[in-house]
């Protein structure tokens, strides 16, 4: 006897956790209902980033790095899956390479950021990189897979927590990287991932009092007013791309702090 498939409902990653909308919303995007967040989900996403950032900074940055190379061998393992979403099995070993990439930057980005001041006097003077905090991402449409790993992984790696808003017109192959992450290692509430209207989430995260930075590579045109919005809360604002991986990506989202300790007799 032949049987119908059981129909996958696509949900919001928050807090570890896949919730509906609040508002009960759903769009349509690649022959799927998918949920369309509200203005309440991004503030539950910010908050839930907002809980768990101090222990994911908190980790040893070698320990971040783990973290992060256990999602690529889970986005290895389902490469299939992930391709079938996005329709090139290419862009998939293209996202398994960038976190296997950057997971291997997590512990040396003091060496390459920071560094020892020459002072006058009797100090040791030092600089080392700290997190900025809660990063918003605005992921581009396309690639759908590569485009968000590619802006996810630069804030992450550094030890800031994510609001993410997926590929609003392919959002499928985001939600299951959300499922990938749900079954990893990364703590719940470090990457939170939204689906839904551009226009209508953006000004809510460029606006939000409790977002340290955002990134508004799939902003398009509506970067100005979002970059006016970021100001009125002295926000810092990265026109991300796509298409980079560099370790000054990392370096976008992270503050550089200095310290000075008296030297020993």
């Amino acid at each position: 006897m032949s049987r119908l498939r059981v129909k996958k409902t696509y949900k919001l990653y928050i807090a570890g956790a896949f919730p509906r909308s609040e508002s009960g919303r759903t769009y349509e995007a690649e022959g799927q209902n998918v949920a369309r967040a509200s203005r309440k989900d991004v503030r539950d996403a910010v908050r839930a980033a907002r809980a768990a950032q101090p222990k994911w900074a908190g980790m040893t940055a070698y320990n971040r790095g783990q973290v992060l190379y256990r999602v690529a061998e889970m986005l290895e393992a389902r490469t299939p899956e992930f391709a079938e979403l996005t329709g090139d099995e290419t862009e998939v070993h293209a996202a398994v390479d960038r976190f296997v990439w950057y997971a291997g930057w997590a512990d040396k980005l003091p060496q390459v950021l920071g560094g020892s001041n020459p002072v006058a006097g009797p100090y040791f003077n030092f600089t080392v990189p700290v997190p900025t905090g809660v990063v918003a991402v605005l992921a581009p449409n396309e690639p759908p897979l590569l485009g968000l790993v590619t802006r996810l992984l630069p804030p992450l790696v550094g030890g800031n927590a994510v609001v993410a808003v997926a590929s609003e017109t392919r959002p499928l192959a985001s939600i299951e990287l959300a499922e990938a992450l749900a079954t990893s290692d990364v703590p719940g509430g470090v990457v939170n991932l939204l689906t839904g209207n551009h226009a209508e989430l953006a000004p809510v995260l460029a606006s939000h009092m409790d977002v340290n930075a955002i990134d508004l590579c799939g902003a398009d045109g509506d970067a100005p007013e979002l970059e006016r919005l970021a100001a009125d809360n002295v926000k810092r604002v990265v026109r991300g791309r796509a298409d980079v991986q560099s370790p000054w990506e990392i370096a976008s989202f992270l503050e550089l702090k200095t310290v000075w300790h008296p030297m020993g007799q």
